[in-house]
């Protein structure tokens, strides 16, 4: 009986969402991820990791910030309520997903898996405020809004095409040069957030416990896998050209240097204007854009076919988009 279907397949009854809509959301959890990255570094770097004194409250016996608190306590509010909108964006791709027809599980199990990333980093938040911004946990809190970024992109990448096994578009040494970009990546952000904390915006202004390490000596560590990511860019895109890869993989590495020199430049910038918050939010801006430009390149040299038939009211079928490596993430 119909009543007794869980909402989603009551859902998936009366409303057929488009292969482009589907594509939309996720494109749409993309975005929201960064937004959070974002919002999260303009707490820090406004000094408002702890407007909010404790968690789920935002102080003790009141939810929302009182007028003491001031501006901080609002910005850190404000950064919360920003999660209920990423549920929301998340949910969206869930439900669209799953009224799809034919039925992915892939699709709805990413959507899944971003919406308990998204529960665990609220968890990991309020355990930041609760132990006053150890750096450790902000670190930690950091990655895993990374890893929310890494399913959207995956999740915006396999909206866009079938669940045939992957097939790859290049000899496998070339898939494991894409690996390791994506490993010096991986280290690079990791890297990343040990310079942050160690270093000067610590996200609130009282004395807040610090990771001991030369932060300046980390950055230098950190400018090294910088110029590894770059050079094996490089090394991809040359490699790319010699064995006559399709002209979308190339493409989307030539997308990935100008993430780079963008950032490259933000990068000395914020060095040498001795760390100003507004280019230190650029830098993190960047960083966000450099990484979804390295899965990019990963995932645009395999393919997985086109996406399913849709039967139409007729009998006929639902004209099927393949999937544009030049432009599907």
């Amino acid at each position: 009986m119909p009543n007794s279907l869980n909402p989603l397949e009551q859902i998936a009854r009366r409303w057929q969402p488009s292969a482009a809509f589907v594509r939309r959301t996720a494109l749409a959890t993309v975005v929201m991820a960064v937004v959070i990255v974002v919002t999260g570094g303009a707490v820090r770097l406004t000094q408002s990791g702890l407007g909010c004194s404790t968690w789920p409250q935002c102080t003790p016996g009141s939810l929302t910030p009182t007028h003491e608190m001031g501006i901080n306590g609002l910005i850190e509010f404000g950064n919360r309520l920003l999660t209920y909108v990423l549920c929301a964006v998340v949910g969206l791709f869930i439900i669209a997903a799953r009224a799809r027809h034919p039925r992915r599980r892939s699709l709805t199990r990413l959507g899944w898996a971003q919406f308990w990333i998204v529960m665990g980093n609220a968890v990991v938040g309020g355990i930041t405020v609760l132990t006053g911004l150890n750096p450790y946990i902000v670190s930690s809190h950091f990655l895993l809004s990374t890893g929310l970024l890494t399913v959207a992109v995956i999740s915006w990448r396999r909206a866009a095409e079938g669940d045939a096994e992957p097939r790859d578009l290049v000899a496998r040494p070339v898939r494991q040069l894409s690996w390791l970009l994506v490993l010096a990546t991986a280290a690079l952000t990791v890297i990343g957030t040990v310079v942050t904390g160690a270093g000067p915006h610590a996200g609130d202004a009282r004395k807040v416990h610090r990771i001991p390490l030369d932060w300046q000596e980390i950055t230098q560590l950190h400018v090294d896998f910088v110029y590894i990511v770059i050079g094996l860019s490089v090394a991809l895109w040359f490699t790319l050209r010699a064995v006559k890869a399709p002209a979308a993989p190339r493409r989307v590495v030539l997308e990935l240097f100008g993430c780079l020199a963008f950032q490259g430049v933000i990068g000395y910038v914020q060095y040498f204007l001795h760390l100003p918050e507004l280019v230190v939010g650029i830098h993190m801006f960047g960083s966000t854009l450099v990484w979804i430009c390295v899965l990019r390149v990963f995932l645009s040299l395999r393919e997985r076919g086109p996406l399913p038939a849709v039967p139409g009211p007729a009998g006929d079928q639902e004209p099927v988009e393949a999937p544009r490596a030049t432009t599907a993430a």
